[in-house]
């Protein structure tokens, strides 16, 4: 049995023994620091309940059904455990805010994970998942969600649900296309899409008009939407590593954009639209098939920007 030295619900202890019978050891309380639970192992008690499991590294291969009954959580960490599955019973934690499953080994998610419609931050980078459940597009309230390293082809259709995201990590998939509805996330600031099979990007992307930071490298891109102009807040773009040899008409609007990545396309000619640029301070021209540089490359190294090729 649990010794905190506090009263929880019956419930509660009843989940937290059944997690110490997994473990074969006591799972102790803890106290959170300004940076929170971070990698300790145990559990944080607030007003009589536990409002806070980290789990890290711990060799877990199953969660108990009874996980469900401490629906007080607000930060739950099991990442780094051999899990495969994750009990349906998740759903009830709908208090959660924080969930990170990342680096386990899970092959699926239960459909119920869309009862947790408080959720901020979703970390579920480096499993073997081969699909999201359509239930994800629930969660409304998203700030940050890493489904990284994965093996997903797809993400889930009403991704465009999520309209307070502000950061979509997905690299190192199996995504062949980005869902229309993309073009909905109307604060996404970061989006990361690279080392997938991505042959193009929707037209919607343009509506991403808050988008700071935009890596899309090591796909199979042989054109760019011209929608994607609009994105005058633009910072980054790292489109290396695709099979690009030229950009859209329009492409000197991102006016805000400093670092422009194109190593290993297919540019025999650069467009001049790149020189038009104001505000750029880093182009990277590396492997492509340039012979030379324009004149006008020189302008943008007179005026601060570093050209690589």
């Amino acid at each position: 049995m649990p010794d905190s030295g506090v009263n929880l619900p019956a419930a509660e202890v009843e989940a937290l023994e059944a997690l110490e019978q997994l473990l074969q050891t006591a799972v102790p309380l803890v106290q959170r620091d300004q940076e929170g639970l971070g990698p300790r192992v145990g559990y944080e008690v607030a007003q009589g309940s536990v409002v806070g499991l980290a789990l890290p590294g711990c060799g877990l291969t199953s969660l108990p059904e009874q996980i469900g009954d401490l629906r007080s959580l607000r930060h739950i960490y099991i990442y780094g455990n051999p899990l495969a599955t994750v009990p349906g019973a998740i759903g009830k934690l709908q208090q959660a805010q924080v969930l990170d499953l990342g680096h386990n080994q899970l092959v699926a998610l239960p459909p119920s994970l869309g009862q947790l419609t408080a959720l901020t931050f979703l970390y579920i980078h480096d499993n073997r998942l081969t699909s999201l459940p359509e239930t994800l597009a629930n969660l409304t309230r998203l700030v940050y969600l890493n489904v990284s390293e994965n093996r997903l082809s797809a993400l889930v259709e009403d991704m465009g649900n999520l309209v307070d995201l502000k950061e979509l990590r997905a690299n190192r998939n199996q995504l062949t296309a980005l869902p229309a509805s993309i073009g909905q996330l109307a604060n996404l600031r970061e989006l990361q899409v690279g080392k997938n099979r991505l042959a193009f990007l929707p037209e919607s992307v343009g509506a991403l008009t808050r988008l700071r930071r935009m890596t899309v490298q090591d796909n199979q891109l042989t054109a760019l939407p011209d929608s994607l102009c609009h994105l005058t807040r633009l910072t980054e773009l790292d489109l290396r590593d695709n099979q690009l040899s030229d950009l859209p008409e329009g492409f000197q609007h991102l006016r805000s954009l400093a670092y422009l990545d194109l190593r290993g396309n297919r540019f025999t000619v650069l467009p001049t639209s790149i020189r038009d640029l104001p505000n750029l301070e880093r182009l990277d021209l590396r492997w492509n098939r340039l012979t030379s540089l324009p004149a006008w490359a020189q302008e943008l190294e007179d005026r601060g920007c570093a050209v690589y090729w």
